[in-house]
């Protein structure tokens, strides 16, 4: 699940794996045993992926399938018009 969720939200964030190692300080190849399944990364480097990727550790562990965003820095106008988005979505 882990493998799965971490090249996703790499590759959401348009990000290569040798891109990735570099803002963690870790080798590509390490992240590309992540992304196989081959290996897990420490807590830290969960940590640390949550938190270049705007998303909880439960999630990136599999354990939450749900996805939050990060409303910091938005006006109420703003909140008020992402919140609209989602509904609409839903409602398709």
């Amino acid at each position: 699940m882990i493998a799965e969720r971490i090249k996703f939200l790499r590759e959401q964030n348009t990000m290569t794996q040798s891109g990735l190692a570099k803002k963690l300080g870790i080798t590509r190849s390490s992240v590309n045993a992540w992304e196989m399944g081959i290996s897990v990364p420490s807590t830290q480097y969960i940590v640390e992926l949550a938190a270049l990727f705007r998303v909880s550790t439960d999630y990136l562990l599999g354990v939450d399938s749900s996805t939050s965003i990060d409303l910091q820095g938005l006006t109420e106008q703003d909140i008020q018009l992402v919140y609209q988005i989602v509904e609409y979505l839903r409602m398709r």
